[in-house]
């Protein structure tokens, strides 16, 4: 990595903070912050897995001095980028795989090391160690879905690669791109489900027959559009033929 590379990737990498500082209180609840894992999963296929870190801690460091961010905006980002980073880079350079990352780190470790933090530093009372694990891994979904549908729009177009070199970060080609594809539009299934929860519960008082199982269905047609995709786009292996 030259001079110029690394300017760039410092220079990407504050911007990366403040627009995730930025973005960060939109659809967030305590113990779900979607739009952070957004920039845990840009960050770590874009910069790797220690400025992921680095930019997780800094933006968790920011909201608890300035927005009074309990200590959830640091376990709930930091082991997700950083396990994004590496899950990418381990993988040749699967998005689906640093989309796992985020899950993996975030709604699982992350979860369950936010118990010991928020008990003993915060003073939270009646939890568990697996209370943040629906929250978080529901907030990772979110926002590491929306990261790999615009990754994956980056890379059809080009444009990963490019902006992956003009940072000195690792670029990889020929990643399966038929199987991500499917993988996303079952993301976007998740994405529907949760909407279709939020619109249901806001606007019907007591949601029974087809509008009590439409969130069932909005899933299970993303899922299986998903499924039809795989099977249409998947190269088709060339079949040998055997002579006599």
């Amino acid at each position: 990595m030259n001079k110029s590379q690394k300017l760039t990737k410092l220079i990407f990498l504050a911007m990366m903070v403040a627009i995730g500082v930025v973005i960060s209180p939109i659809l967030r609840v305590e113990g779900m912050c979607p739009m952070a894992h957004f920039i845990n999963v840009t960050c770590a296929v874009m910069l790797g897995p220690w400025y992921a870190f680095i930019c997780a801690l800094a933006i968790g460091i920011i909201r608890m001095a300035f927005m009074g961010i309990p200590p959830l905006a640091l376990t709930g980002a930091i082991f997700g980028a950083f396990f994004s980073g590496m899950l990418y880079r381990l993988s040749k350079g699967k998005l689906i795989c640093a989309f796992l990352g985020e899950v993996i780190g975030t709604g699982i470790i992350g979860a369950i090391v936010s118990y010991p933090v928020m008990t003993l530093f915060w003073g939270k009372t009646g939890l568990t160690w697996f209370f943040y694990v629906p929250s978080f891994i529901a907030g990772t979904l979110i926002g590491g879905s929306i990261a790999f549908i615009f990754l994956k729009q980056l890379q059809k177009a080009k444009l990963l690669s490019k902006f992956q070199t003009a940072l000195g970060s690792n670029v990889y080609e020929g990643s399966d791109v038929v199987t991500n594809d499917a993988i996303g539009i079952a993301c976007l299934g998740f994405i529907g489900y949760l909407a279709t929860v939020v619109i249901v519960n806001n606007f019907v008082t007591n949601p029974t027959g087809f509008v009590s199982i439409i969130k069932y269905i909005v899933f299970a047609v993303f899922i299986i559009a998903a499924v039809v995709f795989w099977f249409v786009k998947k190269p088709k292996k060339e079949s040998k033929e055997s002579y006599v």
